[in-house]
């Protein structure tokens, strides 16, 4: 009897055993479900906050949709004045793929002023013109780009002495000018170039001249003043070109109405005379 006591008592603990380590896997599960889900939820809901972008707000039409023809956008009084004998009159067009985009026009000439030498001019005209784009900008803002990278390229011409530039007021949106000498087959040429942005569209004018057989140069400031002017001209045309698009723009119908309106009376009249008209 004292020796089964003791046995009983192990074989009662040791029963006890397995239910206390089934009660603790059931408790580790629980837990480890329930962090599971919450992991799973987290996620989902940063996936879904990472996946919401902001919409990108839309970019600002482009004034121009048009380009005035190069060669007509600076008058003949102009080209007369400050290219005197040109070649062409009605000037060069230079090539392009598609003129609404892209144009560009320059006229050059000789004037022989006999044992006074002979004076030489060239004048060019450059338009170029941006479309807003959604994930490029708007047109504007592609033309103020390229207004810059213009600007720079002049400064840098290869050979430009005494290179300056200068604000030009009253140009467009923003213009500059921009002015050097260049020695060239012997001779001196003054140079002026003014680099225009109106909207967006770019306008680069360059003019310069230069005396031949002892003739005496141009004066950088007279070369610079005749530049701004034909750019002025230029800058205008641009306008020019937009506010006819609009004159020329679809019928709201109205004027269509009237037309035929006064057709149909007009018959009707035609009618009552002859029907009041005795026959022969």
């Amino acid at each position: 009897m004292h020796r089964s006591a003791p046995r009983l008592s192990r074989i009662l603990a040791c029963a006890a055993v397995p239910v206390m380590l089934v009660a603790v896997g059931c408790s580790s599960d629980s837990g480890s479900g329930s962090g599971s889900d919450a992991k799973k939820s987290a996620d989902s809901s940063s996936s879904g906050a990472a996946s919401t972008e902001p919409t990108k707000p839309a970019v600002e039409p482009a004034k121009f949709g048009d380009l005035p023809d190069p060669c007509s956008s600076i008058g003949k009084g102009t080209i007369e004045d400050l290219v005197p004998d040109a070649k062409k009159k009605g000037g060069t067009a230079g090539r392009s793929s598609d003129l609404s985009v892209r144009g560009s026009c320059s006229w050059n000439g000789l004037k022989d002023n006999g044992v006074k030498g002979s004076q030489y001019r060239w004048l060019s005209v450059a338009l170029t013109r941006f479309d807003s784009d959604q994930s490029l900008g708007s047109g504007a803002d592609r033309a103020a780009e390229d207004y810059t990278k213009q600007v720079a390229k002049e400064k840098a011409t290869e050979g430009a002495q005494k290179v300056a530039t200068a604000d030009a007021a009253g140009i467009g949106d923003e213009a500059t000018a921009i002015t050097y000498g260049l020695d060239k087959s012997d001779e001196k040429f003054e140079n002026s170039t003014v680099v225009a942005r109106t909207g967006n569209v770019v306008v680069t004018l360059t003019y310069n001249g230069a005396g031949f057989a002892g003739a005496k140069t141009p004066s950088a400031a007279d070369i610079l003043k005749d530049a701004q002017k034909a750019a002025k001209e230029a800058v205008a045309a641009v306008g020019r070109t937009a506010e006819a698009s609009k004159s020329d723009g679809p019928s709201d119908g109205k004027s269509d109405e009237k037309k035929d309106e006064k057709s149909d009376g007009d018959k009707d009249a035609k009618k009552d005379d002859a029907e009041a008209t005795p026959k022969s």
